[in-house]
């Protein structure tokens, strides 16, 4: 059994992976260009450095990892596919820890620098734009330190006073009696919660380049015996599956075992894209991301929950500067699957959330006195 020890770097360089290792950036690149020579020219590398790195790399690993034919393109062994694929899945899984490290590094020299800065503490269900909007706000001095978890997680982290707001989604026009309802509704309170709000997004099923197995729906998945890819329990997206399996007249277990579960929509699509699943339910941008396919099923709404207290504190005050800014709204509008939808403003509950009945309860109240 080998022992890989792979140091990482942590750089703003990295795209969407923000940690950088040379040899799956070589690896990538040989199967990108099939070849050793055009490898090092995508990389800014010489010949004999990104060669003799791959050479050593071979010895340590005392496995091949490029079929060194003459004459014929360079190509990638099946243990450097294998490799390659293990690190890509890991990045995606990692992603959002690695961006929360990433942010907490970023914010903690910010702040020793700048007096001016605001700093807000956000829980928040994974989504993509949240990403962007820490890099947006942070040229306005405000610092978000998102910690990605569970929608469920994130609200019960506001209501024990861990952190200032905690970003949610929910099915648009739910019902009194779904799942979405049953869930949060005993977790927020009129009067004592507000919402912000942030974004109109599509979540779908993410599969495979060209949609080999034609899923339209989530019966369709159930019909094909498709390997479906879950999120955990606690997530919005799962409790999005669950209403979306109670509207097609399906099981819980129709889609077959829990067992293989990711933590975020970019693990999801990447799980597509290596041929470990079928489908899965997930965020456009996130197949965008992979050059997947998306089939679109749902709109829902992506909420920031706040205490009614904390919205004149000059951290949520900036916050909603900057989302109600026409630069971010334009930037929100060009991603695949969102758009700006009452960004930054403070909305009831009562009205955005539809399962509360105020007139029902009132006449409930004054038959019982």
């Amino acid at each position: 059994m080998h022992r890989i020890q792979l140091h990482y770097t942590l750089s703003r360089d990295a795209g969407n992976r923000l940690i950088r290792n040379p040899l799956p950036e070589m690896l990538a690149a040989v199967a990108q260009e099939g070849s050793i020579s055009g490898a090092a020219r995508a990389l800014g590398l010489s010949y004999r450095h990104v060669w003799g790195a791959l050479k050593r790399w071979e010895e340590q690993l005392d496995a091949p990892l490029i079929v060194w034919g003459k004459g014929q393109a360079a190509q990638l062994s099946e243990f450097g596919e294998k490799l390659l694929w293990a690190e890509r899945q890991a990045q995606a899984r990692l992603a959002p820890q690695i961006a929360a490290l990433h942010a907490d590094l970023e914010r903690a020299f910010a702040v020793a620098f700048d007096a001016n800065a605001h700093v807000l503490t956000l829980y928040a269900s994974h989504d993509d734009a949240l990403g962007l909007l820490r890099e947006h706000a942070a040229a306005d001095s405000l610092h978000l330190d998102i910690r990605f978890t569970g929608s469920v997680d994130a609200i019960r982290a506001l209501n024990e006073g861990r952190c200032t707001l905690a970003g949610f989604h929910t099915l648009e026009g739910a019902a009194p009696l779904s799942q979405t309802a049953r869930t949060y509704k005993p977790l927020l309170k009129p009067g004592l919660h507000k919402l912000i709000g942030f974004a109109r997004r599509t979540q779908g099923l993410i599969v495979a380049r060209g949609n080999p197995l034609g899923l339209q729906r989530l019966s369709d998945v159930a019909a094909h015996g498709a390997r479906f890819v879950h999120r955990p329990l606690g997530t919005g997206t799962r409790v999005l599956l669950g209403d979306l399996l109670d509207r097609e007249g399906l099981s819980p277990d129709a889609l077959g075992s829990f067992a293989h579960t990711e933590t975020s929509h970019a693990a999801v699509a990447q799980a597509v894209a290596s041929g470990a699943a079928d489908a899965g339910l997930g965020i456009e941008m996130a197949a965008h991301a992979r050059h997947l396919d998306f089939v679109p099923l749902v709109h829902e709404r992506y909420h920031l929950a706040c205490l009614k207290s904390s919205l004149d504190q000059a951290s949520t005050l900036a916050l909603r500067t900057v989302l109600q800014s026409s630069a971010w709204q334009a930037c929100m509008a060009e991603l695949p699957g969102y758009a700006p939808a009452l960004c930054g403003q403070v909305l009831a509950m009562s009205a955005v959330l539809p399962w509360w009945n105020f007139s029902a309860q009132k006449h409930v109240l004054r038959a019982t006195r």
